[in-house]
């Protein structure tokens, strides 16, 4: 099955973000993004690794062990 692939509306209900730090993060080049034509598209999985990449939780853990 194809990743999904998620409007900057989307992405920033996912995120509970408002969608122009979707925008911001996007222009700073910190959230994974691509353009169809003149809008940027999101894969799915794509974002959940970014997540996980910039969570605190994998921190936390190598922290206590």
């Amino acid at each position: 099955m194809q990743d999904a692939l998620l409007t900057v509306d989307q992405v920033a209900q996912y995120l509970k973000i408002d969608k122009f730090t979707v925008y911001r993060l996007v222009a700073q080049r910190k959230l994974p993004a691509f353009k169809v034509g003149n809008q940027w598209r999101f894969k799915r999985k794509m974002i959940e690794a970014w997540l996980m990449k910039n969570s605190n939780i994998k921190n936390k853990i190598s922290h206590w062990t």
